[in-house]
């Protein structure tokens, strides 16, 4: 029997209007219930994932900003793991070199260059998960997401480098073009040491530090929990989810995954707008798995 269950958010845990249903709340709940231990594995910040899962009512432990950081479910930091600043100073040239619209993730909080594109991304980005959603309607639906997150604006990314309390954890860069502009950026970015380019959506690339992956996370948290990896269960749907699909003794792809996604997973889930975290979550419960 699993005793560890790790999950995704967006396109996994979140619904319609990136919210977390009631069916997948009732699983969750009906996981504590038997003693397995629910949490969250998410490229979001902290800050960035803590809104939704109070709203469910959902108290848990997180793996965030892609593996490079993770927090008690009382919020207290585990573990964090930067970007060295030389190699963030690097990302920022060539992501600037392409004319690219960027974000930094750090330990101080999510920062951003420009709040007109930080709203035009994020209703983009709404309007595809959702099919129902109008640009308008994902305009005004961003415009309140964005008020719930306490994002800081910068006019230069470069001075913020300069702070020695400032951890860099993570870059997330958006294209609307998708593979066309992102595919020779990420490989342009893999020349550089020690870091790792994933993507969450075929219109971002995200940018860690390589020992910053949800799977070594998800492996170190077990192992402090004495879980054996056996006995771990991973839910995901997109690139920057296989890491952890891969170490889990159970994994599961959305039905809404990315194909190489659903080639490494053990097994399918029915998609995020028909509860596949709860169908995953009791199925592994009913079957044993």
């Amino acid at each position: 029997m699993i005793k560890l269950i790790a999950s995704d958010m967006d396109g996994t845990l979140f619904g319609a209007k990136m919210n977390i249903s009631e069916s997948n709340v009732a699983a969750i709940e009906e996981a504590n219930r038997r003693g397995i231990v629910f949490m969250v594995a998410t490229g979001r910040g902290h800050a960035e994932a803590k809104p939704a899962l109070d709203e469910a009512g959902i108290v848990c432990s997180m793996i965030n900003v892609n593996g490079a950081q993770a927090f008690d479910e009382k919020g207290q930091v585990l573990f964090t793991i930067g970007i060295e600043k030389e190699n963030a100073r690097k990302v920022i040239e060539i992501l600037e070199s392409r004319g690219l619209y960027f974000e930094m993730a750090t330990n101080q909080g999510i920062y951003s260059n420009s709040q007109a594109n930080r709203l035009e991304n994020t209703a983009a980005y709404l309007a595809n998960q959702l099919e129902h959603l109008t640009f308008k309607m994902a305009l005004a639906m961003a415009a309140a997401h964005i008020e719930m997150l306490h994002i800081n604006y910068v006019k230069n990314y470069d001075t913020l480098l300069d702070n020695d309390q400032l951890e860099v954890l993570k870059f997330i860069v958006f294209s609307q073009e998708g593979p066309k502009v992102l595919k020779p950026t990420a490989e342009e970015l893999e020349n550089l040491a020690d870091v790792i380019v994933t993507s969450s959506h075929t219109t971002n690339i995200e940018i860690n530090h390589k020992s910053a992956q949800k799977g070594y996370a998800v492996e170190r948290i077990a192992k402090q929990m004495g879980i054996p990896l056996s006995q771990v269960m991973t839910i995901g749907d997109n690139l920057n989810d296989i890491s952890m699909l891969k170490i889990a003794g159970v994994s599961f792809a959305m039905g809404n995954g990315e194909k190489r996604v659903k080639e490494v997973a053990k097994y399918e889930t029915a998609t995020n707008l028909e509860n596949g975290v709860g169908e995953a979550i009791m199925r592994a419960i009913n079957e044993n798995l």
